[in-house]
């Protein structure tokens, strides 16, 4: 996998966690939780900086990837612990009109929000990994 085409997968993660969360919130009316709004912070500027490195063929920009992939995917790491009553009692109390371990949405009996997101999180992550581990070769 080249450079440009490893932005371009990072991208389409990106884009579809950003779609996927407004569809659930502006379509089907479902408000976001205190740690749904969290993963969102580190997600959504994914969808704008990816492009621009991009276009400038920014190889650094892989740092600043993984710099918000890490604490959004500890924010939905812990989030997937409330939901599936792991961990009982949240660090924080939500604040919002829906609990944090709300199963408002659960697809095949387990997939919920919260494991969708911590899946793109991760998965965004292994391919920002690679790319910097291929980056590092190549240097």
């Amino acid at each position: 996998m080249s450079f440009k085409n490893g932005l371009y997968i990072l991208w389409s993660f990106s884009l579809a966690a950003v779609v996927g969360s407004l569809f659930f919130s502006e379509i089907l009316k479902v408000p976001p939780c205190d740690l749904c709004w969290f993963q969102r912070i580190f997600m959504y500027p994914l969808a704008i900086i990816i492009p621009l490195a991009i276009l400038k063929n920014d190889r650094f920009i892989l740092n600043y990837i993984l710099a918000l992939l890490i604490p959004g995917s500890v924010v939905a790491l812990y989030h997937n612990l409330l939901f599936y009553k792991i961990l009982e009692e949240p660090l924080i109390p939500c604040h919002s009109e829906v609990p944090c371990n709300s199963r408002a949405f659960q697809y095949f009996g387990f997939l919920g929000i919260p494991l969708m997101s911590l899946a793109a999180f991760v998965a965004m992550m292994g391919v920002t990994l690679y790319l910097m581990k291929k980056e590092k070769k190549t240097t």
